[in-house]
């Protein structure tokens, strides 16, 4: 038995593998969920149930796609070009970090119409700054970005960390280690009225079609691809490599930063340490479940918020853990990475 390379690779296949990985993964986390006494197929409409079963359910689990979208779409544009971008976690809380400084204090005063946009830009530019360390040191010393840009992540924090308890400390906070609030007129508009829906998810869902656009149809698409593929032919070629891979960081860099502003103006208001339950982290699982395809970023973060939402209902209502939906996303991940590797390879006698 050996392995072969695939000559050419179905439609079919390409749709099928991450269908196939999700159902694989689902099947796994059923064992566990007998293991743990419930009925496997009760356990999952119970899923489907605190997902959607009411229109609260519902807002709450698009609303917490949104940033899944953002932070996936900065992995995927990433990974694409091979480019390890491991800090979304810290690109994240730069950005809502930058927002809450200025959205807050420095450009407060500004009116409505002028300051939303201007705070997502800043945003997105804070999460820029953080990655282009580790490109820096890629590019000029050979450092494996890997490493640099996960570590990016606990030096990210620390400073959130440091600021929310000092000089962006909110005095109303009852000693709480949280920022000032910024501006009413600076937050989200909603989606959904007397829900926690906000405009956020409109934006995700467009800067995933106009990135597939980008990647498919415009010369820096075919080169971040080309640079994915193949760094010294893409050299060879004529591609500029560092300058595609600058321009590719400062684009994932920015989503990641994008979806700490957005979650801030969207949701909290407000930073704290805990703002982000592992936003950047999953975002890699969804770039992976979606095949690093932007387009399908959308319903892998739709996947993800799924579990994660529903899990608490389930968990509520037949008493397992929730860490069911951890298990399961997990798997899908592995799943998935098994379901790539068959695309490219078949099993030959």
């Amino acid at each position: 038995m050996r392995f072969e390379r695939r000559e050419q690779r179905s439609l079919l296949l390409l749709v099928g593998a991450p269908f196939a990985a999700i159902v694989v993964a689902l099947a796994l986390s059923g064992i566990l969920i007998a293991i743990a006494g419930a009925p496997v197929l009760e356990a999952y409409r119970r899923i489907l149930i605190g997902a959607f079963g009411s229109r609260l359910s519902a807002t709450e689990t698009l609303t917490r796609a949104t940033p899944l979208m953002l932070t996936g779409l900065a992995a995927a544009v990433a990974f694409r070009a091979r480019l390890w971008n491991i800090g979304a976690e810290g690109q994240f809380y730069l950005g809502a970090l930058a927002v809450a400084a200025f959205g807050s204090q420095l450009l407060a005063g500004l009116p409505g119409p002028i300051l939303i946009p201007v705070l997502l830009v800043i945003g997105a530019l804070a999460g820029m700054v953080l990655i282009l360390i580790p490109l820096w040191l890629r590019l000029r010393f050979s450092v494996d970005e890997v490493v640099t840009s996960l570590l990016m992540n606990f030096i990210a924090v620390l400073i959130v960390s440091m600021l929310v308890d000092g000089i962006l400390k909110d005095p109303l906070a009852f000693g709480w280690p949280q920022s000032q609030s910024v501006a009413d007129h600076a937050m989200l508009p909603k989606l959904v009225s007397r829900s926690r829906l906000h405009i956020g998810l409109a934006i995700a869902v467009v800067l995933a079609f106009i990135i597939a656009f980008v990647q498919s149809r415009t010369v820096f698409g075919l080169q971040s691809r080309a640079a994915g593929l193949n760094p010294q032919g893409a050299v060879f070629a004529g591609v500029p490599l560092s300058r595609t891979l600058f321009k590719v960081a400062c684009l994932s860099g920015g989503l990641a930063g994008l979806a700490g502003a957005i979650e801030v103006m969207g949701v909290r208001g407000y930073v704290t340490t805990d703002l982000s339950p592992g936003f950047g982290y999953s975002g890699i699982v969804v770039a992976m479940l979606a095949n690093l395809n932007p387009v399908g970023v959308i319903f892998a973060a739709l996947f993800t918020a799924i579990m994660f939402v529903g899990a608490d209902g389930m968990s509520r209502s037949l008493g397992i853990p929730t860490y069911i939906a951890d298990v399961t996303v997990a798997l899908s991940l592995l799943t998935m990475v098994v379901a790539l590797f068959f695309t490219q390879y078949r099993v030959r006698r």
